[in-house]
């Protein structure tokens, strides 16, 4: 019989499926290396807690309702070796402060520097790391805090909050790569400015509620050699700065722009920036659109692999965010409904959650956080509580905005 693998997050598998293989060996997990059927939830919780992501045998078992491309696998090493394994230090609620004060510093500095690449002024290299350090610092101590916060705020100004989410989610990643603090300075850094070039493009082609041409669209390109040109006169130089500035938009297939580049020919840097750009232009709200959920927003980087990202980036990036990342809005077996506040590295399925409904759709007050992981099996025998899926934003009336407002 012909093996036919698809690729599927472990969220996303159902009851019937075959697993034939992991995103990891097989060794040092208590799954039969032939392949098993996935027969409960306790098997999916289980997985969840070894891999993001697994290869089903569509012949074998239940097809996914939307197959994911089976990624290719690189021969030559592509993350640099593992210098620290960073872990939280500082509980959540103690952090938060911290982060809100980091956020503002980096989305003042944000504005800032529109006016002043508008008005022709350089972009002083002091002030950019005095903003970007404090947010890689609260970042080292708390990795849910910042984001947390970010998922709690309105998006009513996107280039500002791009900017700032961008340097957030690459500094982020970096850390879950276990890179050097300077390197995550650098990371947060290139982020942060991805986009500096808009502001030198005439305002009617940055305009996001403007309809582009398709000449419009190619003008928009040269934001990329502008935002060079605005590091090179900053004193900025950061080799993984330039690397972000620079490829950003290349494509792992070649489709990018502006080199075209391909594969191993893209720097690390810019695959990272390439999925951390993509991913938050998809969950941010915009004039002409609403922004899709995290798990979404993941579910499209995923179908990308091998084709726009590198599959061994993409999956790395995913266990960065984890299958529900901080911030989503998701429904338990319980029939009620929370965001997702922290997560439990140790168990990726199982994190921690802000409990906003009851069963019955009915408001909590107060709301109640639960850490998933620590809750014992029930008395009564029944399944104990966990997340059935994510929920799009907006459902049953929730915006996160307005509870951190509240």
């Amino acid at each position: 019989m012909t093996l036919e693998e698809r690729r599927i997050l472990v969220g996303l598998l159902q009851k019937g499926m075959f697993v034939s293989r992991l995103d990891r060996d097989w060794i040092g997990t208590p799954f039969p290396f032939q392949g098993f059927h996935v027969e409960s939830d306790q098997d999916i919780e289980m997985l969840g807690n070894f891999c993001t992501s697994v290869f089903v045998d569509v012949v074998k078992g239940v097809a996914p309702s939307e197959a994911l491309l089976t990624l290719e696998r690189s021969t030559s090493p592509v993350f640099p070796p593992r210098v620290a394994d960073y872990v939280n230090t500082v509980p959540l609620q103690e952090e938060t402060p911290r982060a809100r004060k980091a956020h503002a510093i980096l989305h003042h500095l944000a504005a800032t520097l529109e006016e002043d690449v508008r008005a022709g002024r350089r972009v002083s290299s002091e002030s950019v790391r005095s903003a970007v350090e404090p947010m890689v610092d609260s970042l080292l101590r708390n990795a849910d805090s910042l984001f947390w916060l970010i998922s709690m705020m309105r998006r009513d100004d996107y280039a500002y909050l791009h900017a700032v989410n961008c340097s957030a989610l690459a500094a982020a990643f970096g850390r879950h790569l276990a890179l050097p603090k300077d390197v995550l300075v650098e990371l947060a850094t290139g982020g942060f400015l991805l986009d500096i070039g808009m502001t030198v493009l005439p305002r009617v082609l940055v305009d996001p509620s403007g309809v582009r041409s398709a000449d419009d669209g190619l003008r928009m390109r040269d934001h990329v050699a502008a935002g060079l040109d605005v590091l090179e006169k900053s004193g900025i130089n950061g080799g993984w700065t330039r690397d972000m500035l620079a490829h950003h938009h290349e494509r792992h297939d070649g489709c990018g722009y502006p080199g075209g580049l391909a594969g191993a020919a893209i720097p690390l840097a810019g695959r990272i920036a390439g999925i951390v750009d993509t991913y938050d232009a998809l969950i941010s709200d915009k004039p002409t659109c609403r922004g899709d959920s995290q798990h979404g927003a993941l579910q499209a980087i995923y179908r990308g692999s091998d084709s726009l990202f590198q599959g061994e980036v993409v999956e790395q990036f995913l266990q960065c965010l984890s299958v529900y990342p901080t911030g989503s809005l998701v429904e338990l077996n319980s029939g009620e409904v929370a965001i997702v506040m922290a997560q439990n590295q140790a168990r990726r399925l199982q994190p921690r959650v802000m409990v906003l409904l009851d069963a019955n759709k009915r408001p909590y007050r107060p709301y109640h956080d639960v850490d998933l992981m620590a809750l014992r099996p029930r008395v009564d025998g029944g399944a104990p509580t966990r997340i059935t899926h994510s929920l799009e934003r907006g459902t049953y009336g929730l915006d996160p905005a307005e509870l951190y407002l509240a």
